[in-house]
């Protein structure tokens, strides 16, 4: 039983090592070479823009923003399970938002501001029971407004504005209790009144 303790922390490290490696990879351009201390030669958790915990040295804070980069985000990210913070604001990320991020039911920030992801805000982040904010500002993410926030019981600050949703603000942004921040304006082709229950 001793053995297989011991070996499971170092497959759990290799799981964020390799996770961030494919994240890299799906980044053709970095202007400021951020990824220059992406390598084998220092221990990933002193890569820049990571942070880990101290404990089990897992990845808790994947900070990328104002980095020049250009690129997707790989699905891989799903496997960073220990995920509080990912900020991957102004930078020049496309494509759509992997579905696998809803696996991070740690997640407490998703800052993806000022890129141009486009497609939909995936529908599994249910799961997201700790998040305080999301961050998703000025991209060229479309369809109706992502009803599915409205069962993040903890989140505080919401940032929409700067997409291409349609349709109306859903009632249910009102049992957002814990929110303070609501921001859709500009470019949002939005349509009827705001609701009453938001007051």
């Amino acid at each position: 039983m001793a053995t297989s303790s011991t070996t499971a922390l170092p497959m759990s490290n290799e799981t964020d090592r390799q996770a961030l490696l494919a994240i890299k990879d799906l980044v053709q351009g970095d202007a400021f070479p951020v990824f220059r201390s992406w390598n084998h030669s220092i221990h990933f958790c002193k890569w820049k823009g990571v942070t880990c915990g101290r404990k089990h040295q897992r990845v808790t804070i994947l900070d990328l923003s104002s980095r020049g980069l250009v690129g997707s985000l790989s699905p891989h990210v799903g496997n960073l399970t220990f995920l509080r913070t990912i900020d991957l604001g102004n930078n020049n990320f496309h494509g759509t938002i992997p579905k696998e991020i809803g696996r991070l039911f740690r997640l407490r920030q998703v800052i993806l501001a000022k890129n141009s992801f486009e497609g939909k805000l995936p529908t599994n982040i249910t799961g997201w029971s700790n998040i305080k904010e999301i961050n998703l500002y000025n991209n060229r993410l479309g369809g109706e407004m992502p009803v599915v926030v409205s069962s993040l019981s903890s989140l505080t600050r919401l940032h929409l504005g700067r997409n291409n949703f349609r349709g109306s603000i859903p009632a249910s942004f009102g049992n957002l209790s814990e929110l303070s921040v609501l921001s859709l304006r500009e470019i949002n082709k939005l349509i009827g009144s705001i609701p009453f229950e938001l007051g």
